[in-house]
């Protein structure tokens, strides 16, 4: 006769918690995410859970797995653990806290070795993906227990069909008691006052020309909604550059919402044929999967604006957020009369993006047509800007300091809150050596535009030519995040972290440095860029032989690139072959400007070969020359 193993079976609380966008935080900041939810758990996670004389069963990356005796325990403890995270993030920036979803369930488990299965804890899990950032899901079962034994309210959000899970479940929400909170369990009406409700990502809108060099334009317009909705102070919206990874990818509008950690998704299509445009949109409550708004504008290229601009009224309208005045200023301000300026201005942005030497003469070229047909056109004024401010790396010569200012003086009369404007006017300043006026133009940027790429990372490289390494770490990072293709960020970091040495974020920063670079050459193969910052990674890593690979391909794409050269030549230091380094360095150093010198003054990767003569023969007479007052 077979002996039979009885499985033991009881009923309990299950409570599941996991961090909103995870992800998102890791990528950001993996050490600090880290340490910062290891302290919040050791500090104050476990000891609520001990208090209210519950049991973590288990730990997993984000997630947390316990479990209670009693279901009003577990309610309360959860309660507590969301009012104390919710004190604990007060005052720290969005993209450092540390936000909690919890679902609770009352169900039936199977006990082996002290971990728990079944239909209860799945359950639990489900619900926990349902709850809202600093919020608690919890199921019909649970809400029937708790009653009125706490000051809670709950809030009935529907019946769902979980997945994987029969029949359907009842769902609640956990209103914490306080005014706001007993409105929305009376009235039924959502709140919009949290950060987490007031939060949007605007998805690529698809272009649905057939035509694949219409992509500019579908880009363009979801960049521009982008722009206006981040004009108001009330509403956190994704940045461009985050967004922008989803592209073309069939990922679903929960997923995406849970990833970026924001409650609406905005998307569209558009299709640009002749002097026509039919632009759609819908508005989408990831929370529910509810559509809250849905149109089609079928127009003239010429109401394009107009377009916009209803999009972007009937989003705040949905949202019911009351616009202050400036905010509906900036928004209904529209930037260009000339549909045809626009086109190429968008052209232009789009070519910009790219970061390599041919597409950033071909986006000056877009934005200086731009400025031909519209005289007005302030952000075109910027943009040629900042092209030349980033081509003067590979051209110095033929693109003097003079000209930006000019342009980006221009741009800030026609509009004195351009933060582009700003940025650029502050590049050209620093180049021109006036450290002071060039700090104060790159810090009025980021306070109009916190999020624009530019104004971070030339304010890291700002920082680091003075030096200032634990400064231009934190401005680096913030670029880094902006644009997840961005492989100069992590490489900057790098070279940061081992002048202040600390191993391991240097090595962190190589680490995503090489596989953003291996991205971006596999997109744009004709670009030396990605190869020789590359190849700045491995030799970072202590892998000299792919490090020397890749600098070989570098050159191979283009041999007179000056950039190129100089990052070889710190390459050639870091593995131990200094006269290449050198050889390499006595073509760079005299088509070079006082700036770069003063960048190569501060770059440790040099470290290696700075007391060899024939450095000292290139460099010190010209450093010296260049921090002469």
């Amino acid at each position: 006769m077979k002996n039979e193993v009885l499985l033991e079976r009881r009923l309990t609380a299950i409570l599941a918690a996991d961090v909103v966008g995870y992800s998102r935080l890791m990528g950001t900041d993996e050490t600090g995410t880290l340490a910062a939810l290891k302290r919040h758990r050791r500090e104050f996670v476990e000891p609520k859970i001990a208090e209210h004389r519950g049991r973590v069963v288990k730990l997993a990356g984000d997630g947390m797995l316990v479990e209670f005796s009693s279901v009003v325990n577990a309610v309360a403890c959860a309660a507590e653990i969301q009012r104390g995270m919710l004190s604990r993030n007060e005052g720290l920036p969005r993209s450092h806290r540390v936000e909690l979803r919890i679902g609770v369930h009352l169900g039936d488990v199977i006990v082996e070795d002290g971990d728990i299965f079944g239909d209860g804890v799945n359950v639990a899990a489900r619900l926990e993906g349902l709850a809202d950032p600093s919020g608690i899901a919890v199921s019909a079962s649970v809400r029937d227990q708790v009653g009125s034994r706490l000051n809670l309210d709950f809030v009935e959000k529907g019946e769902f069909s979980l997945k994987n899970i029969a029949p359907s479940i009842r769902v609640y929400t956990v209103a914490f008691g306080d005014d706001a909170s007993r409105q929305e369990a009376e009235h039924g009406a959502p709140r919009v006052d949290r950060g987490y409700e007031l939060s949007i990502a605007v998805l690529p809108f698809t272009n649905m020309s057939h035509d694949p060099e219409q992509e500019y334009f579908s880009d363009g317009i979801t960049e521009d909604i982008i722009t206006d909705l981040s004009k108001i102070s009330r509403l956190h919206v994704v940045a461009r550059n985050t967004v922008f990874t989803y592209k073309g990818k069939a990922v679903k509008v929960k997923q995406i919402a849970h990833e970026l950690g924001v409650r609406y998704i905005l998307e569209g299509s558009v299709r640009k044929v002749g002097e026509r445009v039919r632009i759609t949109g819908q508005l989408i409550d990831a929370q529910t999967g509810g559509h809250l708004w849905a149109d089609r504008y079928d127009r003239d290229l010429t109401d394009i604006f107009a377009i916009q601009d209803e999009i972007t009224h009937a989003i705040v309208n949905q949202l019911k957020i009351k616009l202050l005045p400036e905010e509906k200023k900036a928004i209904e301000s529209d930037p260009t009369t000339s549909v045809e300026a626009y086109t190429y201005y968008l052209r232009g942005r789009q070519f910009s993006h790219a970061w390599t030497r041919a597409y950033m003469l071909l986006a000056r070229r877009m934005f200086l047509k731009a400025v031909e047909l519209d005289p007005n056109y302030a952000r075109a004024y910027a943009g040629i800007a900042d092209c030349e401010c980033a081509i003067r790396d590979w051209h110095v010569q033929d693109f003097p300091l003079e000209s930006i200012l000019e342009m980006s003086a221009r741009a800030l009369a026609l509009d004195p809150n351009l933060a582009e404007a700003h940025a650029s006017r502050g590049m050209a300043l620093h180049q021109s050596g006036q450290s002071d006026e060039a700090g104060r133009e790159l810090r009025e940027a980021l306070a109009l535009d916190p999020l624009l790429y530019e104004a971070n990372f030339h304010y890291g490289r700002y920082l680091f030519m003075q030096g200032r390494f634990s400064e231009a770490v934190e401005s680096f990072k913030r670029a880094a995040e902006i644009r997840p293709d961005d492989y100069l960020s992590p490489i900057h970091l790098m070279s940061c972290y081992r002048s202040l040495g600390v191993e391991t974020e240097r090595r962190r920063w190589a680490r995503i440095g090489i596989d953003r670079a291996e991205r971006a050459l596999e997109e744009h193969p004709e670009n030396s860029g990605p190869a020789h910052r590359g190849a700045l990674a491995l030799a970072h890593l202590g892998e000299p032989e792919r490090a020397k690979e890749w600098a070989a391909r570098a050159l191979a794409i283009d041999p007179d690139d000056l950039v190129a050269q100089y990052n070889l030549a710190c390459v050639y230091s870091l593995v131990g072959e200094g006269e290449r380094a050198l050889d390499l360095l006595e073509i760079v150093v005299p088509q070079s400007s006082n700036y770069h010198l003063l960048w190569f003054q501060q770059d440790s990767d040099l470290d290696a070969i700075r007391d060899h003569p024939r450095f000292r023969a290139l460099l010190h007479g010209d450093c010296e020359a260049a921090t002469a007052p």
